[in-house]
């Protein structure tokens, strides 16, 4: 992406334009009017992930790929947050589901597409291997913590914590993503910085003014909000018709998580294109780390709260996925250097673990 002096006129009115059709859904009911839903929403994404790189070569690394991580995530947690109290205990499980559909979607299809896409490209790519070790220790941490253990403690019949589990767990999250975020931008946030390359035009373009810095930031809070939205007006269509289909309902989570995380997606993507694989990583595994650092505290207050018992632990063939997952990427990611094997490997496991969702 080559940033200009000003924005264009595009990246002005498409957020302006999917908020317009936004709210005529509120009025409109058409079968119709999905389509509009359906492009407003892409629109969103394209630019969220325009907007984000222009804050991102405005703020530098890995301050950018945090900014995008931590808005997303919010916008996410906002999301949950309202379904779990229209939906009362019913929806005990929708932050377990949502975090590690996110989880499984970051390790084995994001970072999959990145490792393939780059190493067709580059044939070999290079990385810093302390960030991404960092990041990976982190994320197996929190992601055992919150979504295994749970099925092997005995105060609470599993797949369920305590209350005064469920609050200490609450804090392990907020300490352990707090201190690796403490880490990449101040502690070693050289761990986290990407290798500058002579002939990338996109790292030595100049840098965009405040003015339109800020432009960017606001109008990428718009986009964000405007995708969460416009997935969750999508749902009710999506759900009938994955029903309709005979698929099972875990596969809609899915789908809304895939397009939640579409902004990430394509900048990390766009990212490994350029032959920029630690901002690919950045992005990945801190929005995995976002989404389990910020969704499960907040969530975790909120049973604690109303004495809604929170389902966390996840069923036998999803912990084989999600140990498998975590191994393969730490094992790929360990050497510092990726190829095209790698990113094999990891969408292989995707398509496992899109077919086992389908065909359980």
């Amino acid at each position: 992406m080559k940033i200009s002096d000003k924005l264009p006129r595009w990246s002005v009115l498409t957020p302006l334009a999917a908020c317009l059709i936004l709210g005529g859904s509120l009025l409109c009911s058409a079968g119709w009017y999905g389509i509009l839903l359906t492009a407003a929403l892409f629109g969103g994404v394209l630019t969220a992930v325009f907007h984000a790189e222009v804050v991102a070569h405005k703020i530098g690394e890995p301050f950018g790929t945090l900014l995008l991580a931590i808005a997303v995530t919010l916008i996410e947690v906002a999301l949950i947050v309202s379904l779990m109290l229209a939906g009362g205990e019913t929806t005990a499980g929708l932050a377990r589901d949502t975090v590690f559909a996110a989880i499984m979607v970051i390790l084995t299809g994001i970072i999959g597409l990145c490792l393939l896409v780059g190493g067709i490209r580059h044939r070999e790519q290079s990385f810093g291997l302390q960030g991404a070790s960092t990041s990976l220790a982190t994320l197996a941490a929190l992601s055992v913590l919150t979504l295994v253990l749970p099925n092997f403690t005995s105060s609470v019949a599993g797949p369920y914590y305590s209350a005064s589990q469920l609050g200490f767990i609450a804090i392990v999250s907020v300490v352990l993503y707090g201190t690796f975020v403490l880490v990449q931008t101040v502690r070693h946030r050289d761990y986290f910085l990407p290798e500058s390359h002579a002939a990338d035009e996109d790292v030595h373009a100049p840098l965009p003014s405040a003015r339109m810095a800020w432009t960017s930031l606001g109008l990428l809070l718009v986009c964000l909000v405007a995708v969460v939205l416009l997935a969750k007006a999508l749902a009710p269509a999506l759900e009938s018709a994955v029903a309709a289909a005979g698929a099972p309902k875990a596969l809609v989570g899915i789908i809304i998580a895939i397009i939640v995380l579409l902004p990430e997606g394509l900048a990390a993507l766009s990212a490994a294109r350029a032959n920029r694989l630690q901002t690919s990583i950045n992005l990945a595994l801190g929005s995995a780390l976002a989404s389990i650092g910020l969704t499960i505290p907040v969530v975790a207050v909120i049973s604690i709260l109303t004495g809604w018992q929170l389902s966390l632990g996840i069923d036998a063939k999803s912990t084989v996925l999600l140990l498998l997952s975590l191994i393969v990427t730490t094992i790929s990611l360990g050497t510092g250097r990726t190829t095209i094997m790698q990113g094999t490997i990891h969408l292989v496991i995707f398509a496992v673990y899109l077919f086992t969702t389908i065909v359980p």
